[in-house]
């Protein structure tokens, strides 16, 4: 048998903390452009369900699925700021 090859040592991922940390300040970026959406044009029921996804549901998912809520939270943000400029 051949001897062991010493092993490359693996990428250092980051740590839960900076995965979380992460998450939250995409979350405030959101937070910070759906208010100035709420600010800028009439009220809109897609308003209230980005801030219960970026609220409620956020805080509700493990870490993994933050990632996707966030997503989500983020196209709807998209869509509201197109139907605005569309009006």
């Amino acid at each position: 048998m051949p001897p062991r090859q010493p092993e490359a040592p693996k990428a250092r991922t980051a740590t839960f903390r900076a995965r979380y940390d992460d998450l939250e300040k995409r979350r405030e970026e959101l937070m910070a452009r759906l208010a100035e959406l709420a600010q800028r044009g009439a009220p809109r029921p897609a308003l209230g369900r980005a801030r219960t996804l970026l609220n409620t549901t956020f805080r509700k998912a493990s870490l993994v699925q933050r990632a996707a809520v966030l997503e989500a939270a983020d196209w709807l943000i998209v869509m509201i700021d197109r139907s605005t400029m569309l009006l």
